[in-house]
């Protein structure tokens, strides 16, 4: 049994908005106390006096790319990109090779997520081979693990189908998440159509494709129950509509990535490849609209979207280069230095997007800060500026290296253990 005593921290429970300086004391992976005078007889202690003592962070759109990509990333790489960017809970997109439409793979991905000093969730395929075609089966994968289901990646088009998949997804009490593209209305994906495309003298990505198939699954979900998720929301349009459907269903759910709360086309213009992603980088209304719903609540999740690529890859024409960038390391400095510092978010709301209501949505024991519960936890500096320039993924594709940004995870502890601490 091994314990450990966190004295002097800020401590920050967005489960029910504690706020205060306290001591949290860890045993055997279970937080026992958080109080203030605490002096148990620990096997450590750390003194976080000036540091912010939160849940560990839970990410619910990472791309580990194993099996099948691990050139780019592997579960014990993004693992330890997740420790160091104090997520102590991800949860593995589907879209590897082989897919996790069969028990097999789930349990090959669950088996090694178990090697990792943190905890890896997976979602399950909504559909055979990413294909569209045929429901994989549901109930199965669920028994087998998977937390949730999504083809991320690629837009489900058939109506019928997506209806079915949420009406078996709502039986089981499991969300399912969606990736909204319609590829009937992209050119060239990856680049937002208007400025940035005319740059590089390509089609682009419209906003349209977006907006139609986020309208579709919003009537869907509001007519099967389903708690469905729908994936880094890019334009102002789609937020609308999210909004709207909220109102009518506490069923509905979106994610916001780092980087489309951060930048614009412009960005895709400065960066190229760097800043090409799926769907793309819009115009600074789009930015200023998910802000917005960052700070009303329509848009409840923070997620990465972590989509490690090769630097091989990426030095591709723009048209031939993954989509994509990492995410894990830059996501909540991002958040303080954008949202938090230039008054959007506070501390708490920025920590309950990014810990509390994605553990909530996909029903994980994790995201709050009590006794008797799991001892997650990070120990954050909310004033000291770091560089970004050394990553622990395998892969460094981003627009923000070099650049300097506020917030650092100074120490991050999972089942009680220390498994991040900065230099």
């Amino acid at each position: 049994m091994s314990s450990l005593l966190i004295k002097n921290g800020r401590v920050m429970n967005p489960a029910d908005g504690r706020d205060e300086i306290a001591d949290v004391w860890v045993e055997d992976g279970i937080i026992r106390e958080i109080g203030t005078g605490i002096t148990a007889d620990a096997d450590a202690c750390i003194d976080a006096t000036g540091l912010i003592v939160a849940p560990g962070l839970v990410d619910v759109h990472v791309h580990f790319r194993d099996p099948g990509f691990t050139h780019k990333e592997d579960i014990v790489t993004g693992s330890r990109a997740a420790a160091k960017g104090g997520f102590t809970t991800v949860v593995l997109m589907a879209n590897v090779n082989p897919h996790v439409d069969n028990e097999e793979t789930l349990r090959y991905v669950l088996t090694k997520g178990k090697e990792t000093g943190i905890r890896v969730e997976t979602c399950a395929n909504v559909t055979m081979g990413m294909q569209g075609k045929e429901i994989v089966a549901m109930e199965h994968l669920a028994e087998c693990g998977a937390v949730g289901f999504t083809d991320d990646g690629v837009p489900i088009m058939d109506e019928t189908l997506v209806r079915e998949a949420m009406v078996r997804a709502a039986k089981l009490q499991m969300p399912i998440s969606f990736h909204e593209e319609d590829p009937a209305l992209i050119t060239n994906n990856g680049i937002n159509r208007g400025k940035a495309s005319e740059h590089y003298g390509i089609g682009g990505s419209p906003r349209e494709a977006e907006i139609s198939l986020v309208e579709r699954d919003l009537q869907i979900a509001l007519e099967t129950g389903a708690d469905i998720n729908i994936q880094h929301i890019s334009s102002k349009e789609a937020v609308e509509l999210v909004r709207r459907a909220k109102a009518k269903g506490s069923n509905i759910h979106a994610e916001a990535t780092p980087h489309h709360f951060t930048l614009t086309e412009d960005a895709a213009i400065e960066y190229g490849t760097m800043a090409k992603m799926n769907p793309p980088l819009r115009e600074e209304a789009d930015r200023l609209a998910i802000i917005e719903g960052l700070k009303d609540g329509t848009i409840d999740l923070i997620a990465t979207d972590h989509a490690p690529h090769t630097a091989e890859e990426k030095k591709r024409p723009i048209t031939e280069a993954p989509s994509g960038i990492i995410g894990l390391e830059t996501a909540l400095p991002l958040g303080i230095t954008v949202l938090v510092k230039e008054n959007h978010l506070t501390m708490m709301e920025l920590l309950k997007m990014m810990s509390y209501n994605p553990a909530k949505l996909y029903h994980l024991d994790a995201g709050y800060l009590a006794k008797g519960g799991p001892a997650d936890v990070i120990l954050i500096d909310p004033e000291k500026k770091e560089t970004m320039t050394e990553f622990a993924s395998k892969s460094s594709n981003t627009p923000f290296a070099g650049r300097e940004l506020t917030g650092v995870v100074k120490t991050t502890i999972c089942g009680g253990k220390v498994v991040y601490e900065a230099r």
